[in-house]
């Protein structure tokens, strides 16, 4: 049996296809001062950018949900972020070469992420990808995010395929087990936002790469008629 072709390509945001986390952690850093609180290592930060701003206040200042500051910090977290979007963050290495490459083929591209819609939109706009996503998807867009499949769900009505038709490219297991209910080719990078506790093997993802560059050659076969490598 032939494999299913691959007609879409959707990655998460931070950690996949963009590299926040120099931003997220001059943010933090700076709420931390504001607090008069030490800063943790950069890597510290860095491995905890793909839970959000939640993961960071807690990372930050050790308070949970429920602590009384917790709702003050996480929104001047926010706001800080809110104009500090797009200082530092750029593509992944190897992330606009396969954006060209999806383009060359015919295979549109887009974002689904558990990123609310104003950040997303702050920062797709700071940095004017080409080729631009044909389809954004965010919490505000769906019912139940990530790791429910309901994302892929859309962004499959809104590029004109079926779920299975598309692969989803994520660096954490919540965005694997979308994917994986939504009967999406499953590709998981070990290049972006790991926690030290989390093993990115147990995740059950189709594919696992370490660099963007090796994602292309994987889709590559499932183009019909398969593509031939770039000289």
């Amino acid at each position: 049996m032939s494999e299913t072709r691959i007609r879409a390509v959707m990655f998460d945001l931070d950690g996949t296809l963009l590299d926040t986390a120099p931003d997220f952690v001059a943010v933090l850093n700076r709420l931390l001062d504001e607090e008069g609180r030490p800063a943790p290592p950069p890597e510290r930060i860095r491995r905890s950018v793909s839970n959000g701003a939640r993961a960071l206040v807690q990372l930050g200042f050790g308070v949970a949900e429920a602590d009384a500051d917790y709702e003050r910090l996480r929104a001047r977290l926010l706001a800080i972020y809110a104009d500090h979007i797009a200082v530092h963050t750029r593509p992944f290495p190897g992330i606009q070469a396969l954006l060209e490459q999806l383009q060359a083929a015919g295979i549109p591209w887009g974002i689904a992420t558990n990123k609310p819609a104003l950040y997303t939109g702050l920062l797709l706009d700071a940095l004017q990808l080409d080729p631009a996503p044909a389809s954004v998807i965010c919490p505000d867009h769906v019912k139940a995010r990530k790791p429910d499949p309901e994302s892929l769900y859309l962004a499959a009505q809104q590029l004109g395929c079926e779920p299975g038709e598309i692969a989803y490219v994520g660096d954490h297991e919540r965005d694997i087990a979308c994917g994986r209910r939504a009967g999406a080719l499953t590709i998981a990078v070990g290049y972006g936002y790991i926690e030290d506790d989390d093993d990115i093997n147990r995740w059950q993802a189709d594919h696992q790469v370490e660099h963007a560059e090796q994602i292309w050659p994987l889709l590559a076969t499932r183009i019909h008629p398969p593509l031939k490598e770039p000289c």
